[in-house]
């Protein structure tokens, strides 16, 4: 019997060029599973098979459950308190075996055995071909439409390796036949239930369009040109942001090529996407300049808390500046990583004024000073009271008509109002978190501190994030979390 079997796998390995340890894998399943039917219930069976004799043993098991009451699949599990009589310090979720008959290696066995083995010789035969493609993610591969449905495309990567282009990574307005040639991005290999390892490939992916500047493009090949970023409108216009290492280099004038040769056939291969290539800058307004064009840009601001830059552009150069459907401006945005908000020279002017008499109004309130020394202040740069509060004094002594003694004064005033207010801040804070069930005025504070300033600050939060806290288990933590959000966001839907 032992014999028969080391002799099943070695014609297999050598045939199929499948590892030996595959069939053994396939086999002991197979014999698992020839074992269930001998019984009239479903049980569970574990096959171990010597991979130098090719004797095999069987084990029934049980999962640990633990339960005062019956079980649910009692062929199938042992609760905990009968399973720790023979086995001391067993846990739930453990399995308990025990050695039953094996199966003999009959005629029914081998038939069963055959279709299992044949399914597993199937995936193992798969999953061979899909590694040799592993080293391929990430770059560009020749494909050839095998065939295709109104979901999906299958492409030949050759090698009897097959890879999957859905709809969505085709390229508008593009149409194959079988047949054809593709060039597609390896993008990944995704596990699939019940279908296994599937390669999927992307012709709109940003990673696409650096990848064919790769090829096209020697000097980023050879790393002397850095590609930063890209951005795409699959089939219409896309920005790619590249730059230098070598001063020496023109990034731009690279990729371009020798009139425009080398941007025009990434372009051709896109379907004749238009390409803008952006010269990145570590400066931000200069490199948001430069992903802006053909647009030319007159002022920039940029507001580090919200992430956000606003461009004013000439009245003329708006809709440029936008482009058709607010295409340039997406496509600049997505590339920097930031929002671009694209307004007039008189728009974003009046925003300014807008944020400056807000600024001025919060410097009257809580300074004691006048319209006239507040706008001086929001014109210097001063945006909150924290900043002039604890802002180095020579700062402030760079506005027009500040002494010493003046700034001294401002600033003491300025503290205080800002200790006001974070008393008020903190007082509102324990208001709203010490009415909820199982915070006192002590864990209060401890949220307070890790940033939690209102109930629906708290409400936010997972369990996770506050299980660092000190003294904060993760079962308190998800009771007052849950206490928040009914208070905060689920009590009036509840009325």
């Amino acid at each position: 019997m032992g014999k028969e079997i080391i002799a099943i796998v070695e014609s297999l390995s050598n045939e199929r060029a499948i590892p030996r340890d595959k069939i053994f894998e396939a086999l002991e399943q197979a014999l698992a599973t020839a074992t269930k039917k001998k019984y009239p219930v479903e049980i569970l069976v574990r096959v171990q098979i010597d991979h130098k004799t090719g004797e095999y043993d069987t084990f029934r098991r049980w999962v640990v459950v633990d339960t005062d009451g019956p079980l649910e699949y009692p062929a199938q599990e042992i609760s905990l308190a009968a399973a720790a009589v023979d086995h001391a310090g067993i846990q739930a979720g453990d399995i308990v075996e025990e050695q039953i008959p094996s199966v003999v290696f009959d005629r029914i066995t081998i038939q069963t055995a055959k279709q299992v083995l044949s399914q597993k010789v199937k995936d193992a035969e798969r999953e061979q071909v899909v590694s040799e493609q592993r080293e391929y993610v990430g770059h560009v591969v020749n494909a050839t439409v095998k065939k295709q449905t109104h979901e999906i495309m299958v492409l030949d990567l050759g090698n009897n390796a097959e890879a999957v282009l859905k709809r969505e990574q085709i390229i508008p307005h593009e149409t194959y036949g079988r047949g054809d040639r593709v060039k597609v991005l390896l993008q990944e290999i995704k596990n699939e239930p019940n279908r296994g390892p599937q390669i999927i490939c992307s012709r709109t992916s940003p990673d696409f369009l650096k990848e064919l500047f790769r090829i096209e493009v020697p000097e980023i090949g050879e790393d002397i040109i850095e590609i930063m970023g890209a951005a795409r409108d699959p089939g219409s216009r896309a920005k790619i942001s590249v730059r230098s290492k070598d001063r020496r280099i023109d990034p731009r004038g690279a990729c371009i090529g020798m009139r425009g040769a080398r941007v025009t056939a990434v372009s051709n291969e896109l379907s004749g996407e238009k390409i803008d290539v952006v010269l990145y800058d570590e400066n931000l307004a200069q490199y948001v300049t430069n992903a802006m064009e053909p647009a030319e840009v007159s002022r920039i601001i940029i507001d580090e808390d919200e992430h956000s830059i606003s461009i004013a552009v000439d009245e003329e150069n708006l809709a440029l500046a936008i482009g058709r459907n607010g295409q340039n401006v997406r496509l600049a945005s997505q590339l920097i990583g930031w929002e671009l908000k694209v307004m007039t020279e008189n728009e974003l002017e009046s925003n300014i004024q807008a944020e400056v008499g807000k600024t001025v109004k919060q410097f009257v309130d809580a300074l004691n000073v006048d319209e006239e020394f507040a706008t001086a202040l929001a014109y210097a740069g001063f945006t909150t009271i924290d900043e002039v509060a604890y802002v180095d004094p020579s700062e402030l002594l760079e506005i027009e008509g500040m002494d010493e003694e003046t700034a001294a004064e401002l600033q003491k005033i300025a503290r205080e109002a800002s200790d006001s207010k974070e008393q008020a801040d903190r007082s509102a804070a324990l208001a709203q978190l010490t009415v909820l069930e199982g915070v006192d005025e002590e864990l209060a504070n401890k949220l307070i501190a890790h940033g939690i300033k209102t109930g629906d600050d708290l409400a936010e939060q997972a369990t996770d994030d506050l299980t660092d806290i000190e003294g904060l288990d993760a079962e308190t933590a998800g009771k007052i979390i849950m206490a928040a959000r009914n208070e905060y966001w689920f009590k009036d839907s509840q009325n």
